[in-house]
């Protein structure tokens, strides 16, 4: 049995990275997604609407032959910070913001399917009747057969983001780059809703995101993206065909580097 399980272990494919097809910057990408992204003019919930512009953007990008992966929030049911500072006890509260992801999951992965897109939602939380568990090397094959793999319940931690579940799952499946969908058309020295001199970046070093408080992700998301020098584009999800130009090389958002990039 040892030896059977040997031989296995040295036959294994390792993970690799993706080949990006030909005319393309990337093979493998992930996007982040907030769960307010889906909540449209609603105010809570999910806008189907929105949840079908959000299903085409990531078809244009399957169509594209680039492997895609999704973290996606859950902000739109339930945040758990929020809950934490009304008294509720914050790992508890944390739980349930993460039970809320799995519920936009599936939400997502419904409006793929019902576009002929093949994909696979994988939680960090273990709820196998509606979803598989979450194995860095599953994700892989899955990702390498074309499907789009939607990561759910954040990292499986409290205490912890689904920003920084995303910058962990983009580490753990060696994507190219990081996009994170946002309702701004890319990173600003200040809030562009409320000044209207704000400077938008073209591109952005991760320290300087720091250094300013740039509220791009939250600092240990960001501090991870850095240290694993894993290149992010902030973009627009409004925008039609954003992430596929992106993916063409077109000009759109901000991109943020670490300085040695």
């Amino acid at each position: 049995m040892g030896d059977k399980l040997l031989r296995h272990q040295q036959n294994a494919r390792p993970p690799e990275r993706a080949t990006p097809p030909p005319g393309l910057e990337y093979g493998r990408i992930l996007v982040k997604l907030s769960g307010e992204a889906l909540v449209g003019d609603q105010g809570y919930g999910i806008d189907p609407d929105v949840l079908i512009h959000v299903a085409h953007e990531i078809q244009a990008v399957c169509e594209l032959q680039v492997q895609c992966a999704v973290v996606i929030g859950g902000g739109n049911i339930f945040r758990g910070l929020s809950g934490s500072t009304q008294g509720m006890d914050r790992a508890s509260a944390d739980y349930m913001g993460m039970l809320a992801t799995v519920m936009n999951a599936l939400a997502l992965q419904d409006a793929l399917e019902r576009m002929g897109v093949h994909t696979r939602v994988l939680s960090a939380i273990s709820m196998e009747e509606v979803c598989e568990p979450y194995i860095r090397r599953r994700a892989m094959r899955h990702l390498e057969k074309g499907r789009v793999v939607i990561f759910a319940a954040g990292t499986g931690n409290p205490y912890f983001t689904t920003d920084t579940a995303a910058s962990l799952r983009a580490m753990e499946i060696q994507a190219d780059v990081l996009f994170k969908a946002t309702k701004v058309d890319g990173v600003y020295d200040k809030d562009p809703k409320k000044h209207d001199d704000a400077k938008r970046y073209d591109r952005i070093s991760y320290i300087d995101v720091l250094s300013q408080g740039l509220k791009v992700m939250d600092a240990t998301a960001v501090s991870l993206c850095m240290d694993n020098k894993m290149p992010m584009c902030v973009f627009d999800l409004s925008g039609k065909n954003n992430i596929a130009r992106a993916v063409k090389g077109e000009a759109v958002g901000t991109f943020v580097i670490a300085d040695d990039a």
